[in-house]
């Protein structure tokens, strides 16, 4: 009888529970001497060596149920975590407005940061709102007809804007580019432009006939006219959408206040 239960030891068990049985182990064994010694066959040496028994079972019993806890507990936490993520925080949102003259070309540009097919783009007559996603926030983009039977009702869309994109065709004409940097006086000169961030952006870069950022910037005369305010000058084609994006994400970084540039060529 002794050999069979200090032969018993669960498989599964191991450590300290098995470390536990052991003892539990050898304390029924010394027991069971312990009660022969006494008497090998009355009734109070079987009575102590059942005692014994007993014990044993409680204990293994506990230790059991323990590691059984212990490993709810595990898994449920691993579960957490891999299936019950937080979601990520909402990207925040800004309200752009995008002007310039007709054929600067901002509803390619526009149509391509939406990764939009711009093969046969309309010019737009009146207005559009695009979302445009970025990694750390999505720009709402206003953009407003160039025409000149829309120009004069540019003022009526200003309001709740944040930040200012202006489109300039770099190949135009002396003539076109007297006429964008008419424009861009009053878009920065207008009480409800004058205060934000402004990305200007010279378009068609790819162009033979296209001025470089330096020529633009000195036709343009941004420094007496934009002194003071918050602006980012760049060259933009549809051909290269890496640097465009780079571009709206200067202007976002103007737009959460995180870094305040005075210029960029």
């Amino acid at each position: 009888m002794s050999r069979t239960v200090s032969s018993f030891r669960p498989p599964f068990i191991r450590g300290r529970t098995t470390d536990s049985l052991s003892s539990s182990s050898v304390f029924l064994c010394s027991l069971f001497k312990a009660v022969l010694l006494l008497s090998s066959s009355s009734y109070a040496g079987s009575a102590c060596l059942l005692s014994g028994v007993t014990l044993l079972l409680g204990t293994m019993s506990e230790h059991i149920q323990l590691s059984i806890a212990l490993c709810r507990i595990g898994f449920y936490t691993c579960l957490q975590k891999l299936c019950c993520k937080a979601p990520p925080p909402p990207r925040p949102e800004y309200d752009v407005v995008c002007i310039g003259l007709s054929g600067a070309g901002k509803t390619s540009l526009l149509s391509r940061l939406c990764n939009e097919i711009s093969d046969g783009t309309v010019p737009t007559t009146g207005f559009s709102i695009k979302a445009v996603p970025f990694e750390n926030a999505i720009l709402n983009v206003k953009e407003l007809g160039g025409a000149e039977t829309i120009k004069k009702y540019w003022s009526r869309y200003y309001q709740g804007s944040q930040g200012v994109v202006f489109v300039l065709n770099s190949a135009a004409s002396d003539e076109e580019m007297e006429a964008s940097r008419s424009e861009l006086l009053l878009a920065m000169q207008h009480p409800q432009l004058c205060t934000l961030p402004f990305l200007i952006l010279a378009n068609h870069q790819d162009s033979p006939a296209a001025r470089s950022v330096a020529e633009i910037q000195k036709f343009l005369e941004l420094q007496p006219l934009a002194r003071g305010k918050r602006w980012i000058l760049s060259g933009s084609t549809t051909s290269n959408m890496e640097a465009v994006k780079e571009s709206f994400s200067q202007l976002i970084c103007l737009l959460e206040e995180k870094e305040v540039l005075p210029s960029r060529i």
